[in-house]
């Protein structure tokens, strides 16, 4: 089972503190709105692309509605990394989406 959180309490924490933040929606989506500081990752390329993620720290993935992210979180956890789902991805995101 994946950890995840709300997109509320997401909010509120990127309120708190700056965390890392992986867009996995595909790089046209991405350039059309993202969460501010959100790094694009998309899923299609997770498994091509050797990934330079560090496994000591926290990531949070999110996507459109978070059904992608979920699953990139699940890949993920299997490579060893400590990712966190936000639920809802960028269609709840509150604030303003960068370009």
């Amino acid at each position: 089972m994946n950890s995840s959180i709300t997109m509320a309490d997401f909010y509120q924490l990127t309120k708190q503190k700056m965390v890392a933040i992986i867009d996995v929606r595909e790089a046209y989506e991405y350039q059309m709105g993202h969460i501010p500081h959100a790094t694009n990752l998309p899923l299609s390329r997770l498994g091509a692309d050797k990934l330079e993620l560090d496994t000591e720290k926290e990531f949070y993935l999110v996507c459109q509605s978070g059904a992608r992210s979920e699953n990139a979180c699940s890949f993920l956890a299997s490579q060893g990394y400590n990712v966190i789902n936000v639920l809802g991805g960028t269609a709840a995101w509150p604030g303003e989406l960068s370009r």
